[in-house]
Formats: structure tokens, sequence, C-alpha cells
């Protein structure tokens, strides 16, 4: 069975008819038996979907009638299983929730970097390298020297700023993130706050292990995805990380081989919360889990 092809796109752009258009973009992708999440709001849209090649080189076409996305751009990769369960077109607040109303990527936005031009910018020593992803999935992977900024979500990550950045002693901001989209609010934010110098890369970390080769590589780890993947490496192939099945965190080799670990059940970042209650819900589920799968396979 060949691969599945899954793309991911954001285009922050004023929206009003955005909840009339959530129907026709539903009805469109379902046709085309696309699967994954698709989200829209006032202040644009973001995706990432999975499908056929064909089937999702029809719904690109479908929402470039639309003018305001006739210039809507998408990276691909690819997945050796369907990476998500279902559709959802989901009509939200935002398309990235920072909860800062007066921040609007289309009026301010940083300057972009594009990846080849990446790791010259953050290896300046007078650049400050800031992660704005959340602490678990810097966990997994990041760039040689970005500072994490230990969020739990991104809307914390004003008061990370306001703690620890000082737009007179961090004249020049580079950040970075999955595949740009909290970038766009990220370094808005920045410039609002007074930041002169505040640069992005392009296309987010999916672009660039997309396009730059190992050997030159600045990325240390695998980068988290929101869907069956878990992580990436280098050329968009899918990592060696898993959920838990209990808690949902990423999980690696290492990770399985703790005492705390026990499939189904308990990890190490979800043991100190596994009460008996807890325990034998878990293991019901994953009871339940496996003779539907050998019912499946029979």
């Amino acid at each position: 069975m060949k691969d599945f092809v899954v793309i991911t796109f954001y285009k922050f752009f004023d929206f009003p008819d955005y909840k009339e258009r959530q129907q026709p973009i539903f009805n469109f992708a379902d046709e085309q038996n696309i699967i994954g999440t698709i989200l829209l709001a006032h202040e644009g849209i973001n995706a990432t979907i999975a499908g056929t090649q064909t089937a999702l080189d029809a719904m690109v076409n479908f929402l470039h009638q639309d003018p305001r996305l006739a210039d809507l751009t998408y990276k691909v990769s690819t997945a050796p299983k369907q990476p998500f369960k279902r559709l959802k077109v989901k009509l939200k607040q935002e398309i990235v929730t920072l909860g800062q109303p007066n921040v609007d990527p289309n009026n301010t936005v940083g300057t972009y970097i594009d990846p080849k031009d990446w790791n010259d910018l953050i290896q300046n020593p007078d650049v400050t390298l800031v992660d704005t992803r959340n602490d678990y999935e810097v966990g997994i992977g990041t760039f040689k020297g970005a500072i994490n900024p230990n969020t739990k979500s991104f809307r914390e990550f004003p008061d990370y700023v306001a703690e620890n950045l000082d737009p007179q002693k961090n004249a020049k901001v580079a950040m970075f993130c999955t595949g740009g989209i909290r970038c766009e609010k990220a370094t808005s934010y920045l410039l609002n706050q007074g930041f002169q110098e505040v640069y992005h890369l392009k296309g987010g970390i999916l672009k660039y292990l997309e396009e730059i080769p190992v050997a030159e590589s600045l990325w240390e780890g695998e980068c988290f995805v929101f869907d069956e993947r878990v992580t990436v490496k280098h050329g968009l192939e899918t990592g060696h990380y898993e959920l838990c099945y209990a808690c949902g965190h990423p999980i690696d080799a290492e990770d399985k081989t703790s005492a705390d670990y026990e499939i189904g059940v308990s990890c190490p970042y979800c043991i100190e919360a596994l009460t008996p209650e807890r325990r034998s819900r878990f293991e019901a589920k994953w009871q339940q889990r496996q003779q539907m799968k050998a019912c499946q396979a029979s």
C-alpha cells in the first residue's frame, strides 16, 4: 500500500464569512475522502489533512477558487498509515490561540527567514533564539542553543516574554515553531511590545527538515506533529515516538523501558496521577481495544 499524503497549510486573512464556509468546505473534503482537521476563524484558516494526492490536489484547487486563498501554499509529507480518524472542520475564535486580540499578523509580522539562511542567523551570538512551542514538544527536539520558555500552552507565551525578554537587552530575537503559524503571532506580539528586530523561520521546522540536509542541520531530535505519526525526522520521515495510550504524552523506546511504563495504563509522565480507579478504567479500555483488534483481524 502506498503512503498517505499529508498536507499542512494556514493563512491569516480577513474571513468574516468563515461560519458560512464551514459546510461547503466540509462537504467537498468529505466527497474526496479526506481526513484531518481544518480550523476556521475570523482571522483565517489552519489545516492538516490527509488523503490521496489526487484528492488533496482537488481540495487545494477548491480553496484556490476563493480569491482570498488564491495564493495559499502548503507543505507536503507522507505517513505509512492514515494519520487521522475522521474529518473535522471546526469554527474557532483563533486559528492558533494566543489570547491577545490586538495581535494581527496581517498588519505586523516579523521578518521571514528561509530555511537555507536560518543556520547563519541563529549562529549569530547577538541573536536570542526562542522556541515558541510547548514544553513537551521542545523536549522531543529543538534547534541547538534554543531557549525553552517552558510553556504548557501558547497562551502562556506573553507572560514568558514579559518576564524574560527585554527590547533593550534582546535586540535581535529569532523564533520558530512547527509549521510557522505560532510564530506569525509571536513575532507580531513582540513587535507590538517594542522589539525592533524579530525574525521567524519561514515554513517552520517542517520546511527546514524538508529542505536542509542532515549533514548541514542544526536541528537536534525529532519534531512533534499533531497527528498519529507523533513525530517526524529529516526528510519528514515518520519518527520513533508514539503516544502513551493513557495520557497521550509522546514516549520513546527509553520511556518504555521504565518501571513506570505499563502498556495501555501508564508511562513516566502520568504515573503520579495513576489512581486505582484510573488503573482499572485504563486496563478495561485497553483490553477492549485489543479484543476489537482481534475481531477485525479475524
